[in-house]
């Protein structure tokens, strides 16, 4: 795990996790840019940043949105943005452990053309899965 002092640069960390990830020999770095709100400009250009600076260090095969199940049509404006400004490969929908349903899932896979590829069932490493759209059809629904 890469961590940078608070306060730090959120491209610089991103960098120096790739640096580390090559002199490593990792397959794969993953970077979470948690908490970015579609709604805060400077946010979503640090995010656009990030994205920058790493594709000089190496490809960036995979960028995936975090959408809460809780949300409900605002995921859609939240999509809409990331979208531009990182062009997202596919979603992850979380807190479906809950009452939350997440229909809006769909408007966001049929607007922006992207896959939801895993859910989140809770909050522990587990807890994530692959998305399957029969069972969550039959969970929408039933």
């Amino acid at each position: 795990m890469v961590r940078g002092p608070e306060g730090a640069d959120p491209a610089s960390v991103a960098f120096d996790a790739v640096d580390k990830g090559i002199a490593a020999g990792a397959d794969v770095v993953l970077i979470d840019t948690a908490g970015r709100l579609h709604t805060k400009v400077g946010l979503m250009d640090e995010l656009d940043k990030v994205k920058r600076v790493v594709t000089r260090r190496a490809s960036v095969d995979e960028v995936l949105l975090v959408l809460d199940a809780t949300i409900g049509q605002n995921g859609l404006a939240q999509a809409r943005v990331f979208a531009e400004v990182v062009d997202i490969s596919g979603a992850v929908l979380t807190k479906l452990d809950g009452t939350a349903k997440g229909g809006i899932v769909f408007r966001v896979q049929q607007e922006l053309g992207v896959p939801v590829k895993l859910v989140g069932l809770g909050e522990g490493p587990d807890d994530l899965a692959p998305f399957e759209p029969a069972a969550f059809v039959d969970a929408l629904l039933g």
